[in-house]
């Protein structure tokens, strides 16, 4: 959106609306380098909690490299799923990733959306999350947002969701994974533990990795659920 439409859309929010910076870019699905006019021209790219909405996320990768130069660096904040709403939902697969890119996805699917509306939930307020129960934890939708949500996006709505669900190991396999199959060129530079319900990863065309064996991080992410 454009800062009017951005200012537009969180009037009845209790946001400072002064706070909301100029947008230079508005993105239509175009690649970046389209958008942008600058194919290689930047060397820093700062997306925070932003490649969980991408329909497709390797897609998303593949057009920040576009626009990075060689040594350039793509920093993302991720909200860590243990800690947030989509606490109860289930943490991403590579095969679904990998399918949303296969399917050229530039949409959440019909499933996404089902899952978001009936999984995504709150946290008491005198609770935390590594102590929620059902006593604790509520949801946030019920099954006429599914049901409603679902049929949007069958009419060509476009609905911003979380598609993805991650904990700070699971991404770092995937991201691991994803480069050793030739569909990004990124690879784990930096990496800061999940601090206030989110992590830090910064990725580049020379980062070396998380430098742990496939099965070490696989047991990791198995561990964090």
């Amino acid at each position: 959106m454009s800062a009017e439409g951005l200012r537009e859309k969180y009037a009845e929010h209790g946001v400072d609306l002064d706070a909301i910076e100029l947008v230079d870019h508005v993105w239509h699905g175009e690649s970046y380098a389209d958008l942008t006019g600058k194919p290689g021209g930047y060397g820093w790219i700062v997306a925070s909690h932003v490649i969980e909405h991408s329909p497709d996320l390797i897609a998303f990768l593949q057009s920040c490299e576009e626009v990075l130069t060689g040594d350039g660096m793509l920093a993302l904040a991720i909200p860590d799923k243990r800690f947030c709403f989509d606490h109860l939902r289930r943490t991403t697969s590579l095969a679904a990733v990998i399918d949303a890119h296969e399917a050229k996805r530039s949409n959440h699917s019909v499933g996404t959306a089902i899952d978001y509306y009936l999984n995504v939930c709150r946290l008491a307020p005198t609770s935390s999350w590594t102590e929620a129960t059902a006593e604790t934890l509520s949801f946030i939708h019920g099954m006429p947002d599914a049901v409603s949500g679902s049929a949007a996006l069958r009419g060509g709505a476009f609905l911003d969701l979380h598609s993805w669900c991650f904990t700070p190991s699971s991404f770092r396999l995937m991201l691991g994974d994803l480069h050793d199959l030739g569909l990004t060129k990124l690879r784990e530079a930096a990496f800061v533990e999940t601090i206030g319900g989110e992590f830090f990863v910064a990725l580049s065309r020379s980062g070396q990795g998380h430098k742990m064996s496939r099965l070490e991080m696989a047991v990791r992410t198995a561990a964090e659920g």
